[in-house]
């Protein structure tokens, strides 16, 4: 249900974000009874609202599309009387309790809140790239390498995660080619040396992406590439593209009023506490490690359970 909301309400709980681990928080905060306020963003439903089929969520033995797992766990919080407001969230002021959410031109105000604005996948911004997502490119090895077994692979990026995403993909790929734009790559000498060292990885360097192709077939098929030394252009036939550029979380509001690590993700100890009591973050927002719907759905069943026990504490 959406709902108006009044700015001198103060609301038991806020939540920031309506992927995996925000919409897992809304279910069981509301079946507490806090009837939480989701606040959706720029990107409602996170990273799966751009998935096609997720087989690896536990209870859908056949898979389920991305866009409609998010869909069933939205309305199964509305059930529970979790109510979802559009908007930004521009700013906020953590400094004193209530908490102040500035959203648009008003101010929300809550006791607590639980952030799970997740991060967002770096892409290279071909609009090639943008119309093929969920057909072929994709940001997540460990979620779709399994759809191209024996198929041949592309893999951009020169760093740990672009290393770690091709090493991965030789479980299924017969042949997987990492591509970067310069001479020399940024990954770690352990994670380089392993890359390297596997028969099926093979590299492109100072080359650069120019094209995504079977736009027309909503399929990969192939990659337009060219040489940033030479600027010979070439073709690489492929069945996927996958992005190892990492990710961004999006926590930037929050620098200066909570711990955040040299690339952004929120610091957090128990798993969900950050440095401010009554303020918890969960899923891919302070995960760098893992970033899996799973995983992302039971840190946002901690920091609901967590806010719940801090509300008690605090005279709710």
């Amino acid at each position: 249900m959406t709902e108006q909301i009044s700015n001198h309400e103060v609301r038991d709980t806020i939540i920031v974000g309506t992927g995996c681990a925000g919409l897992t928080a809304a279910i069981y905060a509301a079946r507490s009874n806090l009837k939480p306020l989701v606040l959706e963003g720029h990107e409602p439903g996170g990273q799966l609202s751009i998935t096609t089929l997720v087989e690896n969520f536990p209870g859908w033995p056949e898979g389920i599309q991305g866009p409609q797992l998010i869909e069933n766990m939205r309305v199964q919080a509305s059930r529970f009387g979790a109510n979802f407001r559009m908007g930004h969230l521009s700013s906020v002021d953590l400094s004193k309790r209530p908490f102040a959410l500035h959203v648009g031109k008003e101010v929300l105000h809550t006791r607590t809140l639980i952030i799970a604005s997740g991060a967002s996948a770096r892409w290279l911004g071909l609009p090639s790239e943008q119309a093929l997502i969920g057909h072929g490119v994709s940001s997540c090895a460990t979620c779709d390498g399994f759809f191209f077994s024996g198929k041949e692979i592309a893999v951009v990026g020169g760093g740990d995660s672009a290393m770690e995403e091709a090493l991965f993909l030789t479980r299924f790929a017969t042949k997987v080619t990492v591509i970067h734009r310069r001479e020399h790559f940024r990954a770690s000498r352990i994670m380089l040396e392993r890359a390297m060292a596997h028969e099926k990885i093979h590299f492109l360097t100072n080359t650069a992406v120019e094209e995504v192709l079977g736009v027309e077939e909503k399929e990969v098929s192939g990659l337009r590439l060219r040489n940033l030394v030479t600027l010979e252009e070439s073709i690489l036939m492929v069945s996927a593209l996958f992005l190892g550029i990492g990710h961004e979380p999006n926590a930037k509001m929050f620098a200066g009023q909570l711990d955040l690590d040299d690339d952004g993700y929120i610091r957090t100890h128990q798993n969900v506490f950050t440095r401010v009591p009554g303020v918890f973050a969960c899923g891919d927002v302070q995960d760098r490690r893992y970033r899996q719907a799973i995983t992302a759905a039971g840190t946002g069943c901690m920091a609901a359970l967590e806010t719940e026990k801090f509300l008690e504490e605090h005279g709710r």
